[in-house]
This record gives C-alpha cells, sequence and structure tokens, in this order.
C-alpha cells in the first residue's frame, strides 16, 4: 500500500486525475469504477479538463458506480445518476451503455443487483477502482460489520452515515434509509485501488483503516489485504498524521 498524503485538495484532485488518465492511456478500453460525494468532485473536473484539451479518450472506456441511493428516480438531482452526469459523463465521450450505476427504483432489488454483477463479470472485472472513505470508516455503503464476503447487494444505511449525507438534502426525512451498494468481495476483486480521502473528520477513520486491526468494524481495513493500493490524503482538511 502507497500513501501519498497532498498539501491541499486541489494537488489530491490533480494527482488523482493524472492516475486514472495514465490508467486509460495505458488501456484505453479500461474498465474503471467510480465514487460519488464531494471527494472525487475535483479529480473530476480535472478529468473533463483533460479531456476538452484532447488529452483523453473516453470512447472504450466502461464504468461501474459503487452505489445509490434505494428509491430516488435517476433524474433526481439526490441521485448519484444525476451526480455523475453532473459531474463527468455529461461533459466526456463516454458511450451511454458503458456506464453502469445501480437503479434505485428497480422493481426487483435483487436482481438488479445480481445483474450488476453479471456485468462486471461480462466486463473481464474492474482495472481500477476509485473509491472515498466515509467517516465510520466505510467504503462505497459497506457499513461497519458488513460481510467481506458481499457482493453488490441492498443495505439498510446506518444513522451515523444518513447524518453525513443529510447536508445534501432539505430535510431530515428525505435522506434515504436504504442503498444498493457493491460489497466488500467486489471492490477487493477490482486489479488496483485508488482511495481519496478529504475531510476534516475522517483523519480518525484512516488511522484506523491504514495502521489498525483489519477488522469488520471498520471496513475500510479490509484494503490492508489487497496487494495494489495507493491513498491520495489530503493534509490539509483531514489532519492525518501517519504511524
Amino acid at each position: 500500500m502507497e500513501v501519498i498524503v497532498t498539501e491541499n485538495y486541489q494537488q489530491m484532485s490533480q494527482r488523482a486525475a493524472r492516475i486514472v488518465a495514465k490508467a486509460i492511456l495505458a488501456k484505453p478500453s479500461l474498465v474503471l469504477g467510480l465514487a460519488t460525494g464531494d471527494t472525487p468532485r475535483g479529480m473530476y473536473r480535472c478529468l473533463v479538463s483533460f479531456y476538452q484539451e484532447g488529452l483523453l479518450d473516453f470512447s472504450q472506456v466502461t464504468t461501474f458506480n459503487l452505489d445509490e441511493y434505494v428509491g430516488l428516480d435517476p433524474y433526481d438531482s439526490h441521485s448519484y445518476h444525476f451526480y455523475m452526469q453532473e459531474e463527468l459523463m455529461g461533459k466526456i465521450n463516454i458511450r451511454p451503455e458503458n456506464v453502469h450505476i445501480l437503479l434505485g427504483i428497480a422493481s426487483d432489488l435483487l436482481e438488479e443487483c445480481c445483474q450488476f454483477e453479471q456485468s462486471i463479470e461480462r466486463s473481464g472485472g474492474i482495472d481500477l477502482q476509485v473509491l472515498g472513505l466515509g467517516e465510520n470508516g466505510h467504503i462505497g455503503f459497506n457499513e461497519p460489520g458488513a460481510d467481506w464476503g458481499s457482493v453488490t447487494h441492498l443495505v439498510k444505511l446506518t444513522e451515523e452515515t444518513r447524518k453525513a449525507n443529510s447536508r445534501f438534502f432539505s430535510s431530515w426525512e428525505e435522506v434515504p434509509e436504504k442503498a444498493l451498494t457493491m460489497g466488500i468481495k467486489t471492490i477487493m476483486q477490482a486489479d488496483r485501488i485508488l482511495l481519496l480521502v478529504s475531510g476534516k473528520n475522517k483523519g480518525a477513520a484512516l488511522r484506523e483503516a491504514l495502521f489498525g486491526p483489519v477488522t469488520p468494524r471498520v471496513p475500510a481495513s479490509v484494503l490492508q489485504l489487497h496487494p495494489q493500493v495507493m491513498v491520495l490524503v489530503d493534509q490539509g482538511t483531514t489532519q492525518f498524521e501517519g504511524s
């Protein structure tokens, strides 16, 4: 595991974008796992700039998003479908059929999860998975205590996670209680993982994930067992201190 502490959020975002861009240049048909939330926004802005400058071609890239809220229509401004369209997909030349995001309003959520896993398998597996880190150590929406043998599945969100995400909604009642998420096993099957961490309340979770015991209590700690993980940390906001 390689841990790089950057001076600020902008530097972290630029470095993350360069890592993704190099992976696409090395393999134009890259299968890319993507995350949402505040942390990867800067990376997406940089990737869009690379595309607009003619430096990057997404026409052969396939993407799989980590998760989606249950009950939100893809056109809902709070959905991750909407987020990805606004932040990345609507601004690059990726083919719509190559974009895979779980449907939180599917009539059969379990079948939706199964189909998602099958799509990953048909694509040949994820080459590079981008992750964020939750304040309680979750990755995707795999909350503390998550089954490490899990594939894509339905989860009930903890109150802590709902509170952390409530800033994106106008009221507590609007914050979804459930989500669909890639499981720990699915994430760990990616060839490479890029973990991005930025946020003043994430330093403790990151220390536990990187240097604490490998335990389901801190889902991200499982990354210690993956052979190819790079961690980019924004020093200015996380106040992270390695050990």
